[in-house]
């Protein structure tokens, strides 16, 4: 007979697990102790709950495995809240554990407990409370099973102390060995017939492309097109975006340049769509029709209806569309690398303007520089992060890590936490607002004990700037968006990490390149300078389109 607590530890391993991200309670404690005798997953203690589930699902986003996270009942349940959201929202699975009273005898009334399965059912994939030892092995299956399934989310188990301190003789279930479908030869047919009699045919890249291999054959297949393409947020990275035919990222929503490429396009192939992220198009009946590739068919609203759909395993469909193709001679791009052309003109003197507080187009060049080809920036949540996804070119999948579905604050810290555990031999950059790295920022201790390789940039304006942007642009008065921070210097060094503050934009590019250059973790207190955002961001994109 087998303890349960051991026997989900057991599961766990038996899943490939390596990490267990959480704060345990009194209720855990019997898993704590199962935990401790295992020789293959690790514990790693945060500072908060959110901390941790942020961490679990960055984890699963650059594995595709299952990233695990646990917290006790009530209070520490409702914490990964955020988290479950985030990952099921963004496609990254995740398997939350959290603890509960004993169910079969209560010892305490009602105290801290609520009815935390019905509270997750409506933000994971599949919640559960185990009601008896026997059932942990199917349970864990199932939950690791579809938080891995496409579209990857969140699921969660609840389990109960007197559950986890029972005796059974179940065994863990070994992973079954599983293929995706693939797409259906006439689809490809349709499809690859459809663009070769299109006139100016382009590519747009969602957050479901971001898949293993998907980059890979995107690739091979635009090198035999030359077919032009643009990314969505989430979709950053997929192809490496110096390509000569990258036309850019949907950082906005409507009026800029890569919107105006869209527009000249008659027919859009549109890779891994997900409806999470703000449409980079829009259809209207008699306008320009979609093929939608992807592993689910397409959710359709009155602005996306696509005319051929394409499902199954992403890459492979791309495989077999490269494959079937016949390059037209006649198709033709002027429009869309005229936009880019424009663009390009219009943002080269802006990334050279050395002011201080920092201005963003320089910031980013500056990051871009230094980072490496492979190395990875964590973006929380403001208005510095439509700066970077538009004009950070990322060169591989995964590299440009930003939320674009929840889009929550506080979780740059923490995914930048978890990137460098997954690759610790890769530069690592979480770059904050001040008022989202506050939010977590507690978890500099837990990056300090850990002994990662991390650079936290914190792009200090004493502001809620994103908010206070919109808030401007839509005719309000400045008024309860500000605040005072702590020195950012002591605050890094308080905790074991070293402190920094940019002076000059000089100063700017020699620190990070000595962050990036040196073990350890370190803190950049960096002043940024929004006062261009509504003439950039807004008057002079309109501008710059109606020239196009």
């Amino acid at each position: 007979m087998t303890k349960a607590s051991d026997l989900f530890v057991e599961c766990l391993e038996n899943e490939g697990v390596e990490y267990l991200f959480g704060v345990p309670g009194e209720e855990n404690l019997d898993m704590l102790d199962s935990l401790s005798r295992s020789k293959k997953i690790k514990l790693i203690l945060t500072r908060h709950e959110q901390g941790a589930g942020f961490m679990a699902a960055t984890y699963g986003r650059h594995t595709g495995k299952t990233g695990v996270c646990m917290a006790t009942l009530g209070p520490g349940a409702t914490n990964l809240v955020t988290a479950a959201a985030y990952a099921q929202l963004g496609g990254m699975p995740i398997l939350m554990v959290t603890g509960q009273k004993p169910i079969k005898k209560s010892k305490q009334g009602r105290f801290q407990i609520l009815d935390v399965v019905d509270m997750m059912g409506p933000i994971t994939k599949f919640t559960h409370q185990l009601a008896s030892a026997d059932n942990i092995p199917s349970r864990v299956r199932e939950a690791i099973r579809l938080a891995e399934e496409e579209k990857p989310g969140a699921t969660h188990i609840e389990f109960p102390e007197d559950i986890a301190d029972e005796e059974t003789d179940s065994t863990p279930i070994a992973p079954s060995l599983t293929r995706r479908p693939v797409a259906e030869a006439k689809a490809v047919r349709a499809a690859t017939k459809k663009i070769e009699n299109a006139k100016s045919p382009i590519i747009v890249v969602g957050g479901g492309a971001n898949r293993t291999t998907t980059g890979r054959m995107l690739t091979q297949f635009i090198e035999k097109t030359g077919i032009p393409f643009v990314t969505t947020q989430l979709g950053k990275g997929v192809v490496d975006e110096t390509n000569k035919e990258f036309m850019g990222c949907a950082a906005l929503s409507a009026n800029d340049f890569v919107h105006r490429a869209i527009e000249a396009a008659d027919l859009i192939i549109n890779v891994g769509h997900d409806v999470i992220e703000k449409p980079p198009f829009f259809m209207a009946p008699g306008s320009t029709e979609v093929i939608h590739v992807s592993m689910n068919s397409a959710e359709v609203d009155p602005v996306y209806f696509p005319q051929i759909e394409v499902i199954g395993d992403i890459g492979n469909a791309i495989w077999q569309m490269k494959e079937d193709i016949v390059p037209s001679g006649s198709w033709n791009f002027d429009a869309m690398y005229n936009a880019r052309r424009a663009e390009e003109e219009h943002t080269d003197s802006m990334d050279d303007d050395l002011r201080c507080p920092i201005y963003p187009p320089h910031l980013v060049k500056v990051v871009r520089e230094a980072m490496p080809a492979d190395g990875i920036i964590c973006l929380d949540n403001g208005v510095y992060k439509i700066w970077f996804a538009r004009n950070y070119k990322a060169r591989q999948a995964n590299t440009v890590l930003l939320d674009n579905a929840l889009a929550t604050m506080g979780a740059g810290l923490p995914s930048a936490m978890a990137s460098a555990m997954v690759y610790p031999d890769r530069k690592v950059m979480a770059i904050c607002g001040d008022g989202g790295f506050m939010m977590n920022s507690q978890e500099m201790e837990t990056a300090v004990r850990l002994k990662l390789n991390i650079t936290v940039l914190v792009l200090n304006d004493s502001s809620y700037g994103m908010i206070r942007w919109k808030q401007a642009n839509m005719g309000f008065d400045d008024w309860g968006l500000t605040y005072g921070n702590p020195d950012f210097v002591k605050y890094a060094e308080s905790y074991g990490a070293n402190g920094y503050r940019i002076s000059s934009a000089k100063n700017l590019q020699e620190t990070i390149d000595h962050c990036l250059g040196t073990d350890g973790v370190h803190l950049i207190d960096c002043p940024v300078d929004y006062s261009d955002n509504d003439r950039i961001l807004n008057h002079e994109i309109k501008e710059l389109s109606a020239k196009v």
